[in-house]
Parts: C-alpha cells; structure tokens; sequence
C-alpha cells in the first residue's frame, strides 16, 4: 500500500479510503490509486484487512442449486449491488429445501464470518437453529421466507396470479386452468391461492390445479393432458419454461395457441418474447429483487435495530400474442396491446 501511495503520490491512508470506495474521495485521486495499484499489480490481503478492522466486507447468499433463468437473475442483482457497495459475496447452494439443508448452508456462512446473510430459499418450515442462526447474523429473505429475525424482500405472488387469471377472464374465458410449481414453494402455493380467488371473486368454476416442477418437460407433460380436455380454452401456468412446455404439447396435439387455448406464463424471461407465439407473462424484476435485498441487508448491518421500509416489488401483466379474445377470428386480440405492460388497478 505504501508504493502505490507513492506512485499516486497520495497518503496510504488515502489508498486505503480509495479501495474502500470511501465518499470523501475524489474521481480524480480515486483514478490515480487505481492506475498506480494496475500499475504495480497491487492486490489487497483480505485476511490482514478483516483483522485490523474486525469486518469481512463479505455477504452471504444461501440459494438453491438449480439451473432456473430466476435463480440466477437473482443472484446477479445480488453481486452486482454488493460490488456497487465494496463487498464480496459467498454463497452457499442447498440441493433440497429440507430444514437441515438450509441449516447447513447457513452454518457454513457464519463460519466464514460474513457480516449479513441472504436467504434466498423458498423458506415454508423453520427450526430453533434456524432463527437461531439468523438471530445471530443480519438476514434478509426472499421468495416470502421469513424468520422471526429477517426482512423480507418479495413480489406479491398473489397479485401475480391475480393479474394472469383476471386477465384472462377478461378476454371472455368462463374459466381459467392452472399448472402450478411444486406444492413445497412458497411463490407456487401463493400463485394457486391468488388464481383460485380471482376464479371465486369472479364467480367462476375452479379446475382442479395441475402440478409441475417448474421444468419445461413437466409443463409438456401437463399440456398433454390439458389438449384432451375439450373444455380448456385458458391456462395460467406458474413460470415460462413450463408454459414453453404446454405450448408444445397442445401444438403437437393440434390445439392452437392462442386461437383454440390462451396461455399465460410467469416470470418474463428473455425467451418469453421470442417463443411463437410470442409469451404473455407476468414480469418479475429479479435483479431489482437482488438490489433491494442488498440495499436492506446492508442497512441492517448498520443498524441492526433499523426500521424495515422495502418498497414493495410489484410484478407486471406483459401482453402479448399467446392471449387472445374469446371467439376473435383472425390475428390475436388481447385486452392490451401485443408488448405492453399493465400493472393490477
């Protein structure tokens, strides 16, 4: 540190403040660190760092291990706010939502001295080690988790369903079908909740629910069954890549979508819009849901006594061509322009 000071010609204890992404640093000196640290090949001893100042500058993550578009995007909103903020993250992967899994993942964190957690698991059961464990670190959750000792940070999985069922219904369908997620997620359990009480409100039959796992094969197997009952003219399917999989097999057993069978799907990945036809889905902003988590859990390191103030992360009904009016002959029709977004009234 003292060469690069000199180099610089600045104070070590500038560099330091500069490295630390200090506020009190101008661009222009903040530049001259950073071309003399490229310069000398400069790289800082974490270890020696954490002990003189008794902090890691390192969140944890405890996520699941999956290959999902939503997993993933969360996690980039994630890194990238933390390195906005001068932190490093450690994640920690979980194959199964078993209390001890997460039990797990979550002790091996603590041990690496992170100085907060997020939780980023469908969290349906907790234990005494768990709010223990959270008790002890600042945690913030996604997906709805909660334990008595975090904030969370999550889209309204009620509204979501909300928006596909009453869109739908709007464009005349008596009713609505529904493939789900696996009835262990929260955001799954949710969206059946929310679809089912738009059918009430509404007046409408309630199908029985058909369950997936969030995998494009489990949606296909799913359409299979929907393009046999001659009475589906509506599906909302509780993520893209399932909904992919319905469309595939109502195309393969010749029902068309949008003009025989109208599909929503969940999550507006970036497929969604190049599918044919292209997906009606419900958006959710899963590098916003990242940031903010970083944004809380920063706060709450602190401040561990902090007011929670999360705005809420509102999803967003994207309409496109896999929805159609009921008995519109020609090109898709839908309640919105083909593209746009609506938010709930």
């Amino acid at each position: 540190m003292a060469d690069v000071a000199r180099v610089a010609g600045v104070s070590a204890q500038t560099v330091s403040r500069a490295l630390a992404g200090h506020p009190n640093v101008t661009p222009s000196t903040r530049a001259k660190v950073m071309a003399a640290v490229e310069e000398l090949g400069y790289r800082r001893n974490n270890a020696a760092r954490m002990l003189s100042s008794g902090r890691s500058r390192t969140i944890g993550v405890v996520t699941l291990q999956t290959n999902f578009y939503s997993r993933a995007a969360v996690t980039s909103g994630i890194e990238n706010a933390a390195r906005d903020a001068g932190y490093a993250v450690s994640t920690a992967t979980t194959t199964s939502l078993d209390t001890s899994a997460i039990e797990g993942a979550l002790s091996r964190l603590a041990d690496q001295d992170v100085e907060g957690i997020i939780l980023s698991v469908p969290l349906i059961h907790t234990s005494e080690r768990i709010e223990q464990l959270t008790r002890a670190t600042p945690t913030i959750t996604i997906d709805g988790s909660r334990t008595d000792a975090t904030e969370v940070v999550a889209v309204d999985q009620f509204m979501v369903a909300e928006l596909a069922t009453q869109h739908l219904l709007g464009l005349g369908h008596e009713t609505v079908w529904h493939v789900s997620g696996p009835r262990e997620w929260l955001e799954a359990a949710r969206r059946r909740e929310g679809w089912q009480a738009a059918l009430e409100a509404a007046g409408r039959s309630v199908p029985p629910p058909l369950e997936g796992d969030w995998s494009p094969a489990s949606g296909y197997r799913n359409g299979l069954v929907l393009a046999h009952i001659p009475d589906v003219t509506a599906v909302f399917v509780a993520s893209d890549e399932m909904a992919f999989g319905v469309v595939r097999a109502l195309h393969e057993a010749g029902r068309r979508v949008p003009e025989d069978i109208s599909v929503v799907g969940v999550d507006d990945i970036e497929l969604a819009e190049y599918c044919s036809p292209s997906l009606t889905t419900v958006a959710q902003p899963f590098e916003q849901m990242g940031a903010l988590a970083v944004a809380c859990l920063l706060r709450h390191i602190a401040d561990p006594h902090c007011a929670p103030d999360t705005a809420p992360v509102e999803p967003k009904l994207v309409v496109r061509a896999s929805t159609r009016s009921v008995g519109t002959k020609g090109g898709s029709l839908s309640a919105t322009p083909s593209g746009t977004s609506a938010t709930r009234p």
